[in-house]
């Protein structure tokens, strides 16, 4: 039986509770990001997100994900089906079993809230909390088996991962991109401007957005070691990188740097770096974070000339900064980190391009065709969209019945609306209180 080692434990402890606080980072950053009008709501598909996800993986995920592959490469076994026979003194290495499961389940969460930010506005809340679970056993398990998992094929045929290109970006930004397309666009798209009705908002998420993403990545070095510290360093350069590449492009583009153009450059080097942060050295880094930030600054804008409504620029950023980090690799890699595979660029050919560009292909297709048949069953279902009248009026208040904001501050909602049971409820108050409204008609009619 492998001996359980203290320090390395002790930093996958730190680490799972790092890539935890990204969700509700993720989910301010999303927040600052909508309109006033559907702030709560966007904050909400990422908390749910965590209890959703949570259950979905013990019971199923984590077996599915990394127990032995139950045949040909494409899925883990159940032999532990709602964590069966992981005890605390089972090991993974060189740490507890358990906590190794808590640690992948918060990649699970996380990938899940990335999804939401293509469907801002116009989603059901319930329809939501039905995809979350399917799609956490039926795309994210699966994909993690292929890449990560005990005979998983694309972990068989050497592609190169280290810690969620493929498996976190790529998935959910070819996931966003099929309910995207289901959901169709927001009304008032490429009408309205949808400006991020807080940027302070922004700029607070993303920098919990990037503390966490030590643990996201030197996390999976599963070591406290001189690799975790490479990988440290890796992680913060990409970042750095990112938003300089993404300001530089607006400001020779547009004349201003912007403060959103800067937090998301530094998402953009992060997403990058993600897949080959335990594969590149810091010049490799340098590369990594430049060319994502780059490239996604302009890749946001494909939305407009292709017609596909990703509100929050989960594409844009996500699954192409997710390409990028993973091709990268091809070109990059170096056997000091990976102690073995070579990119080209340091003399190994093609070889490990082509498989990069192949699991990149592979993920991104079975991803979007999964997502986008979940989702189409659901509409079908119960519907996933909002209508149009509860879109105009505010998902936050239509879902949930809630305003983040004083009335008159940030704008008006009806005074009523149908309650869940057919009821009505009143006008949410300064702190959230419902306050029950005389109907304009009955004061009329009493005149």
């Amino acid at each position: 039986m492998p001996e359980i080692d203290p320090a390395a434990t002790a930093w996958l402890l730190a680490s799972t509770a790092l890539v935890l606080l990204m969700t509700p980072g993720l989910a301010i950053f999303y927040g600052g990001m909508v309109r006033t009008t559907g702030v709560l709501n966007m904050i909400m598909m990422s908390f749910i997100s965590i209890p959703l996800v949570t259950v979905a993986w013990l019971l199923v995920g984590y077996t599915l994900a990394f127990s032995d592959d139950a045949g040909g490469g494409l899925i883990g076994g159940l032999q532990h089906f709602g964590m069966l026979g992981i005890t605390p003194s089972t090991a993974h290495g060189a740490v507890p079993e358990l906590l190794f499961a808590t640690f992948q389940l918060t990649f699970a969460i996380i990938t899940a809230a990335l999804v939401s930010g293509a469907i801002a506005d116009r989603a059901k809340f319930a329809a939501w909390m039905l995809f979350v679970p399917l799609w956490a056993v039926a795309v994210y398990a699966v994909v993690a088996h292929w890449v990560w998992g005990p005979g998983g094929w694309l972990a068989g045929l050497g592609v190169l991962d280290y810690a969620g290109g493929l498996v976190v970006e790529i998935v959910s930004g070819s996931s966003a991109l099929a309910l995207a397309l289901v959901l169709g666009p927001r009304i008032g798209f490429k009408q309205d401007a949808m400006r991020p009705h807080n940027l302070p908002f922004v700029l607070l998420g993303v920098g919990l957005l990037w503390f966490g993403w030590f643990g996201f990545n030197a996390g999976s070095a599963l070591a406290a070691n001189g690799t975790a510290a490479a990988i440290f360093l890796n992680t913060l350069v990409a970042g750095c990188l990112g938003m300089l590449g993404w300001l530089t492009v607006e400001q020779v583009r547009d004349g201003k740097p912007t403060t959103f153009g800067a937090a998301s450059g530094v998402v953009a080097g992060l997403v990058a770096i993600t897949p080959s942060c335990g594969t590149v050295n810091t010049l490799g880094a340098v590369v990594v974070g430049l060319a994502a930030g780059v490239v996604c600054s302009f890749a946001i804008g494909l939305k407009f000339r292709f017609g596909y409504d990703d509100s929050l620029d989960v594409v844009g950023v996500h699954f192409v900064g997710g390409v990028v980090g993973v091709l990268l690799i091809g070109f990059l890699a170096t056997e000091v980190m990976t102690a073995g595979p070579q990119g080209l660029f340091y003399g190994g050919g093609l070889t490990q391009l082509g498989k990069q560009l192949l699991a990149a292909v592979v993920v991104a297709a079975y991803a979007f065709t999964m997502s986008y048949l979940l989702a189409k069953a659901i509409d079908r279902f119960m519907g996933f969209r909002l209508s149009p009248e509860d879109e105009t009026t505010g998902v936050d208040f239509t879902q949930h019945a809630e305003s983040a904001y004083a009335e008159g501050v940030h704008g008006h909602m009806p005074p009523r609306r149908p309650g869940l049971f057919g009821g009505t409820l009143g006008q949410l108050g300064q702190f959230g209180e419902r306050e029950q409204r005389p109907d304009p008609a009955e004061e009329d009619s009493a005149g």
